[in-house]
């Protein structure tokens, strides 16, 4: 029992948000008793999906020492590009239709990586940039207009199950943009753990004058770092359409803070060389809890930007507090 209490994971971020979630989750159901039901449960993992799916390569970044806030631009361009190439030719093959959007959001991933490499200007200044150019751009050419009516096979994967369970009330079950989602958190898992380049990515977010010294190629680490986040921007603007089954310009830009604020709730460090694929996931769907607590609580839809400006401010005062807590370890440590 002891050795149970002192296990790492009871003193990780992790383990107080998965806290933090449970007896959240409990307040919830007695206020409401549909929350914690399985229909509620699925449609909030299907809901959260393209929030997830966009955590994760914001993930990546934050490790590295960035911050990337255009990738709600590239996930509409890549998403607008997508709908009017299904459209215009008709494309009825739903694989073809998932594969569109991805070189386009790698190919804006790369200009960010490209233009922060070359200027030395921060991230967070490109990345806000980027983001004007690249959604302007597409209004300028689109004029703003909505699309809809896309061919069979794009309306019909949207229903797909990867299993159903029947309650008393009704079938639901898995949908088939959780498993993307879930595919995508262990590819990144297995990124930054196993692979050498996520060991690099972790370096350069830590000491990036330390990594360079080192030899470690500066220049390439972030081409792969802004060219993944535009990889998974790829994958949610598929994602993102289907869940709405329209595509509309003006729909994902401004979901920036939601994002960066659940990678946040997670544990990553906005100074960056820490973060974990797991307490983004927890950080998604603690902050996909909250919203889905407000609206039953049926509080002003203001009232929920209230709400993720005091959760980055609390996530990112109680990371800042956990690596203060670390490096008085680290003293103590070397001291003694």
């Amino acid at each position: 029992m002891k050795n149970l209490l002192n296990s790492k994971f009871f003193r990780r971020h992790e383990f107080y948000i998965l806290l933090i979630i449970i007896v959240l989750s409990l307040i919830l159901t007695i206020i409401n008793p549909t929350f914690l039901t399985l229909d509620n449960i699925f449609d909030l993992l299907r809901n959260n999906a393209f929030l997830g799916i966009l955590a994760l390569g914001e993930l990546v970044v934050l490790i590295s020492g960035g911050i990337d806030v255009s990738f709600t631009a590239i996930t509409t361009v890549a998403q607008y590009i997508m709908g009017i190439i299904i459209t215009s030719y008709y494309v009825n093959n739903i694989f073809l239709t998932f594969l569109i959007p991805i070189p386009i959001g790698v190919v804006l991933g790369l200009i960010n990586a490209v233009l922060i490499y070359i200027t030395k200007v921060h991230p967070v200044i490109i990345t806000i940039a980027t983001l004007n150019i690249f959604y302007g751009l597409l209004i300028f050419f689109t004029g703003g207009r909505w699309m809809y009516s896309f061919p069979p096979s794009f309306t019909d994967f949207a229903y797909i199950k990867v299993f159903q369970v029947t309650t008393p009330y009704s079938t639901t079950g898995l949908s088939v943009f959780t498993l993307f989602w879930i595919i995508l958190a262990v590819m990144t898992w297995f990124i930054l753990k196993y692979l050498p380049i996520g060991r690099k990515i972790y370096a350069i977010g830590g000491n990036l004058e330390a990594a360079r010294r080192v030899g470690f190629n500066i220049f390439r680490i972030q081409l792969f770092v802004y060219g993944y986040m535009g990889f998974l921007s790829g994958i949610a603007a598929f994602v993102h359409a289907q869940l709405g089954q329209i595509i509309q310009p003006n729909a994902i830009v401004g979901q920036e803070l939601d994002v960066i604020a659940a990678v946040i709730l997670g544990g990553a460090s906005i100074s960056g060389g820490t973060g974990s694929v797991l307490g983004t996931i927890l950080g998604v769907l603690l902050f996909a809890i909250i919203k889905n607590g407000l609206i039953l609580m049926k509080l002003p839809s203001y009232w929920h930007q209230v709400v993720v400006g005091l959760i980055i401010a609390i996530a990112a005062s109680f990371a800042t507090y956990q690596s203060k807590l670390r490096w008085k370890r680290m003293v103590k440590i070397d001291v003694e």
